[in-house]
């Protein structure tokens, strides 16, 4: 794989030429025919590309053209290096909107893996927001809705294992982003059985390591990563360190790719999804599911190093 530059030298080469360039993909620093490795969803044996995009906050832009313009480039460089998994939730904003009119002008918006969330409470209630969720993401069968949150799990539940059995949803799954959560997040994979559960983990949160991809693992369950960043504290940790040259040898070419492919390297993920609406950043996120991944020894040589920054 070729060397990438960094977040804040790769659009310095491959920025946007305004509006014009609309759909067309851009000039930039990872020009490869290598796709991003699948991981097997365990409930169905269903490939799902190991990295893709999350929209909290980054898709929340309204009816503002030229945002929306570059939201389609983030789209196609996922889709171009392997991507396909886009994650939504009515808490989002406008995000579920602006994806559903954004890759409904994609000649590849029926290869992508729609997902979103209910996080309201009751029954009616939650069938009409999932409605909503579908109808903006113009989805007439949603790939996965997960409980945002666990806000009121134990009426969705019931929902959406009828919405899978009559073929509405083709996947159901539970989610949270705090570490305190995890327990609750395991009792319900035993109990209950989703196909996905999404939570927190990242390099230096690794609470998750502890016992919940395990129960994950054996309860048959693919695992979704939220906040593989740490909502961005990560960044502020290496700004203006150079990355190691050991860790370039091993296709570790830049900070994002450092935290993501330790994530990664642990075979119990199944997907990561850091939000971006940069399409240069984009791109740089999909590097880290191409090339060698982390072993043992270099996962520990990973901790050290941030260890000392």
């Amino acid at each position: 794989m070729k060397t990438m530059y960094n977040r804040r030298e790769a659009l310095k080469i491959s920025l946007l030429a305004g509006i014009g360039l609309s759909f067309q993909s851009f000039t930039n620093p990872l020009n490869t025919n290598e796709k991003v490795i699948s991981r097997i969803i365990p409930s169905t044996g269903e490939a799902l590309p190991v990295v893709g995009l999350g929209t909290w906050q980054t898709f929340d832009v309204g009816n503002a053209l030229e945002q929306r313009e570059i939201l389609s480039q983030v789209l196609l460089e996922m889709y171009r290096l392997g991507g396909t998994v886009i994650d939504s939730s009515p808490m989002y904003g406008s995000s579920e909107k602006v994806v559903g009119d954004l890759t409904s002008k994609l000649d590849f918006k029926n290869k992508l893996f729609y997902a979103t969330k209910v996080w309201t409470s009751g029954k009616q209630a939650g069938i009409r927001q999932m409605e909503a969720s579908m109808q903006k993401m113009r989805q007439a069968k949603m790939d996965l809705i997960q409980i945002h949150n666990l806000t009121d799990w134990k009426t969705h539940v019931k929902t959406l294992k009828d919405w899978k059995e009559q073929q509405k949803i083709r996947y159901w799954g539970i989610t949270h982003y705090v570490d305190s959560s995890h327990s609750s997040l395991e009792e319900i994979i035993k109990s209950e059985r989703p196909d996905f559960v999404q939570f927190n983990y990242s390099i230096r949160s690794r609470h998750a390591e502890e016992s919940l991809f395990e129960t994950a693992r054996k309860y048959n369950t693919a695992t979704i990563i939220n906040q593989p960043y740490e909502s961005g504290s990560l960044f502020r940790l290496v700004r203006g360190k150079e990355i190691p040259q050991w860790a370039k040898e091993q296709d570790i070419n830049s900070w994002g790719q450092y935290f993501l492919k330790f994530i990664l390297s642990n075979e119990n993920v199944s997907c990561v999804i850091p939000g971006t609406s940069k399409p240069h950043h984009m791109i740089d996120n999909m590097g880290a599911g191409l090339g060698k991944m982390p072993n043992g020894s270099l996962r520990s040589k990973m901790l050290s190093h941030l260890k000392t920054l």
